[in-house]
């Protein structure tokens, strides 16, 4: 089964970004061993240099851990970080942009959140 990557970004980054996922979603939990770099890179049929690269980045960010001779493991923390890291991108990528657009067109800040609360609840349109 070969999977599927885009060309918008490199290989390893996807691989990496799909291990995050993984660990976010909690289908990777702490402490579970992940494939090794070359059992990935078979299953999807692609360099095992490739995915090495993206464990050692995720390795570097503190997402997984290694264990001399055994494999490649979920840190503890791991799911908190990338929640953390991910709200922080929210603000920053989402709802910052949204509150300078709304000034920007004289949209008061309670139209705003009076929106948010009703889509919130399932009364989007």
């Amino acid at each position: 089964m070969a999977a599927t990557f885009d060309d918008r970004s490199p290989i390893y980054r996807q691989i990496a970004d799909r291990i995050r996922a993984d660990v976010l979603s909690g289908a990777l939990g702490q402490d579970e061993q992940v494939m090794s770099t070359n059992q990935y890179a078979a299953f999807y049929r692609i360099n095992p240099a490739t995915a090495a690269k993206a464990f050692q980045q995720l390795v570097d960010e503190g997402v997984l851990y290694k264990k001399r001779g055994i494999g490649m493991f979920v840190s503890p923390n791991a799911r908190d970080m990338l929640r953390e890291q991910r709200r922080r991108s929210f603000f920053a990528e989402v709802v910052d942009p949204m509150v300078a657009e709304a000034n920007a067109i004289g949209v008061p800040l309670a139209d705003v959140m009076a929106r948010i609360e009703k889509v919130a609840n399932g009364d989007g349109q």
